[in-house]
C-alpha cells in the first residue's frame, strides 16, 4: 500500500508489508466527509446526492444520534454507497447503542484506578484541520466500555469544536506509539482477543471518525503480526488514512507536523507543548500509562460461588452449549444475570428465539469469568422465548464449571 507523503517518498515497514497487495493514494481529508469533500476525491455528485437521499428515506423511522450528513456518509463510504448495505450498518449500529446503554455512557460510566493510572491515552489539541485528537488487571467489559466511552468523549470533542469553530468537523486524528511492543505482549492472549473485538467495534460502529492515525516506533515483525490480526476487519478507506513509521524520530516527526501546529503537540513528539512546570510529555493531558503492578491481578482475588446460585457443567468442543429458556409474555421485562465459572473464561450470549435468526440482545461474548463475577442485565422489548446460553465451543479440552443466578421479571421458566 502506499501512503500519501509530502517530500522525498519512504518506504514504511507497513508498506513492505502490503506490497504485493493493492495500492491506494490517500486523500488528505479535511476533518469531515462533507459533499464538496466527496466530489473533490473524484466522486460523482449525483451518485453521492442519490445515496445520501435514498439512506435518509430508508432509515426515517430511526432515532438517529446524529442526523447530519457526516453521520450518514460515513457509512456510506465504508460500505461502498451501497444503500442497502449502509442502511444495515446503521440500524445494527443503533441496535447495538440501545443495549449497551452507549447514549448514556458519558453520564454513568465511571474509568477504573487501574485504567485511570496505567492505560496510556490522553487528548491534547487539534490539528492543522481541526480535528481534536492492560488487561490482566480489568475485566474485558470494563476495559471495551472504557473504549467505547473514549469514542464517544471523541464525538463530543469533536461536536464542541464545530461548535466553536463553525467548521464542519467530525473526524479526529490519533498517534498510536508503539515503541516497547514486544511479541510477548502482542501474542497474549488477552491482547490478541482484544484487539480483534475493538478492532471490530471501531469500524462497525464509529466508521471513519479518524481522518488520520499516525503509527510511530512501530516494530517491523510486531506490527506485521498485529497488522495481518486486524486487516480483515478494516476497511481500504480506512487503510489509506494511515501512516506508519518505524523508530526514525526524524521522519515521523516530520510527518506529524505537516499536519499538526507545533504548539499543538507535545514536546516529547516533537511539538513544542508543555505543561506548565515545562514537562515535555504533558501529562497533565496525557497519561504515558505504564506497567501496571501484580497488586492489581484479578487473578489474586478469585471470585467465590454464592449460596443461591445454581450450577451446571458445559463440555468442551462443538457440542460445549448450555440453554436456559426463559418465556417472557409481558414486556418490557428486564433480564438480570450474575455468574462465575471454572476452569478458564466462558462465553454467552443472550437472544429470542421466536425471532427469524434470533434476535442477539447480547451477541456472543467471552468474558473472564474466572477471574471476576461477570453481572449485568438486559431489556427484553418483545414478548418470546428468551435464550439465555453459555458456550464452551471454543475450548478442546476442558470443561467448565459455571455457578450462576439469572432473574427475568415477570417470566416463567419453561426448561434448561
Amino acid at each position: 500500500m502506499e501512503l500519501s507523503q509530502r517530500g522525498p517518498k519512504k518506504q514504511t515497514s507497513f508498506e513492505q508489508l502490503a506490497e504485493t497487495g493493492p495500492r491506494f493514494k490517500c486523500p488528505d481529508y479535511n476533518g469531515n466527509c462533507q459533499l464538496a469533500s466527496l466530489f473533490a476525491q473524484g466522486m460523482e455528485m449525483k451518485k453521492i446526492e442519490t445515496a445520501l437521499h435514498q439512506l435518509r428515506i430508508a432509515v426515517k423511522d430511526c432515532k438517529l444520534v446524529d442526523s447530519s450528513d457526516d453521520f450518514l456518509l460515513k457509512r456510506l463510504r465504508v460500505q461502498d454507497f451501497d444503500v442497502a448495505r449502509a442502511n444495515k450498518m446503521l440500524r445494527q449500529t443503533l441496535e447495538w447503542r440501545r443495549v449497551n446503554g452507549v447514549d448514556r455512557l458519558l453520564d454513568t460510566y465511571t474509568i477504573g484506578e487501574v485504567i485511570k493510572k496505567y492505560f496510556s491515552l490522553g487528548r491534547v489539541g487539534v490539528d492543522k484541520y481541526g480535528c481534536p485528537r492492560l488487561l490482566l488487571s480489568t475485566r474485558n467489559k470494563e476495559f471495551s466500555d472504557y473504549c467505547v466511552y473514549t469514542e464517544e468523549k471523541y464525538v463530543e470533542a469533536a461536536r464542541e469544536e464545530r461548535e466553536r469553530t463553525g467548521r464542519p468537523i467530525s473526524m479526529h486524528t490519533v498517534i498510536f506509539d508503539f515503541e516497547h511492543l514486544s511479541m510477548k505482549q502482542l501474542t497474549c492472549k488477552p491482547v490478541a482477543f482484544e484487539l480483534m473485538v475493538l478492532t471490530k467495534l471501531q469500524f462497525a460502529h464509529y466508521p471513519l471518525n479518524m481522518r488520520r492515525a499516525f503509527i510511530i516506533n512501530a516494530p517491523k515483525l510486531c506490527f506485521q503480526i498485529l497488522f495481518a490480526m486486524v486487516k480483515p476487519f478494516v476497511n481500504e478507506t480506512v487503510l489509506a488514512n494511515m501512516r506508519v513509521f518505524g523508530n526514525d524520530k526524524t521522519e515521523w516527526t516530520s510527518a506529524l507536523l505537516e499536519e499538526i501546529d507545533a504548539d499543538q503537540l507535545p514536546a516529547f513528539y516533537g511539538g513544542t507543548m508543555t505543561d506548565p512546570d515545562g514537562d515535555p510529555k504533558c501529562p497533565s493531558k496525557f497519561n504515558m500509562g505504564g506497567e501496571v503492578p501484580q497488586s492489581y491481578y484479578l487473578c489474586n482475588n478469585a471470585p467465590i460461588a454464592k449460596k443461591y446460585m445454581e450450577t451446571l457443567h458445559v463440555f468442551a468442543g462443538v457440542g460445549g452449549r448450555k440453554k436456559l429458556k426463559y418465556k417472557i409474555e409481558t414486556v418490557p421485562s428486564v433480564m438480570r444475570w450474575e455468574f462465575m465459572s471454572e476452569g478458564g473464561d466462558i462465553e454467552f450470549r443472550v437472544y429470542n428465539s421466536n425471532l427469524k435468526d434470533g434476535e442477539d440482545l447480547i451477541p456472543p461474548n467471552r468474558v473472564d469469568s474466572h477471574l471476576v463475577m461477570e453481572e449485568g442485565e438486559v431489556t427484553c422489548h418483545q414478548p418470546g422465548k428468551y435464550v439465555f446460553e453459555f458456550s464452551n465451543a471454543f475450548s478442546y479440552l476442558i470443561t467448565k464449571k459455571v455457578n450462576y443466578h439469572i432473574t427475568v421479571h415477570p417470566s416463567t421458566v419453561v426448561g434448561k
